[in-house]
């Protein structure tokens, strides 16, 4: 009998003790909602089929395969290395210019999420060289040759261009001159930062490459608004460019 009183005794207080901390224990913070999931106001290619990407940081991105690739149909908008440690965000022009580590930032600092949605971020290119990599797991930012490829497959350099570019007069300037987005690649002029200064929106679409030209400049790939180009050419590593990223 005393046995058995000590057994009920013993669950009872295991019952109370349970009660306390699930009574007591705080609720579970959620997670931050992405501020800029469905909210750009790229213009896609409806007669595409796109597929979908999630990064470190969340955000959900259109993928669309061209050829024998499969690429980012939006820019990157990342703030975090797959590892998950922060990319460094500079907003002042001096201190950016003299950086030779990785860094992002959004085009004239802006916080709308509209246009962060849209346009993506700028990274340097430090931060795209960065072991710790600003692609999401399974993709890498392209190289010079990667470009190459597409270029090549959208026709060559003097056509692709128009191939590329998200078509209309929304976010480009006028004449956008030969814009179909039949690719699906849907680029936007996002432009870009150099050294000290903001470059216009609407005229440019500037990525980088993660191929390097010496210690100082780096390979990218640049779409505009007044041709049918996409000229693979070399670029400061300081500026901030746009980023894609194609699938490993």
């Amino acid at each position: 009998m005393k046995n058995e009183m000590k057994i009920q005794l013993s669950l009872l207080t295991l019952l109370i003790i349970t009660i306390m901390f699930y009574g007591c224990k705080k609720d579970e913070p959620e997670s931050t909602p992405n501020l800029y999931n469905g909210k750009s106001t790229a213009v896609f290619n409806n007669n595409l089929t796109y597929g979908s990407l999630t990064d470190q940081n969340g955000n959900i991105y259109k993928t669309i395969i061209i050829g024998t690739q499969t690429w980012m149909a939006e820019n990157l908008r990342t703030t975090k290395y797959t590892n998950g440690e922060s990319i460094t965000l500079m907003t002042d022009n001096v201190i950016w210019a003299q950086l030779s580590t990785g860094a992002y930032c959004n085009f004239e600092n802006t916080l709308k999420d509209t246009t962060i949605a849209t346009y993506g971020r700028l990274y340097n290119w430090y931060a795209v060289n960065d072991n710790r990599e600003i692609a999401p797991e399974g993709w890498h930012v392209p190289t010079y040759y990667d470009w190459l490829i597409l270029i090549d497959f959208l026709g060559n350099d003097t056509l692709s261009g128009g191939k590329m570019k998200e078509a209309g007069l929304i976010h480009w300037l006028n004449p956008n001159k030969g814009a179909d987005n039949s690719s699906g690649f849907t680029a936007l002029p996002g432009s870009f930062r150099g050294p000290e200064v903001f470059y216009s929106l609407g005229e440019t679409s500037s990525f980088w490459s993660s191929s390097q030209y010496d210690s100082s400049w780096a390979y990218g790939c640049v779409n505009a608004c007044d041709n049918t180009f996409a000229f693979c050419g070399i670029s400061e590593k300081i500026c901030g460019y746009s980023v894609r990223c194609i699938k490993d």
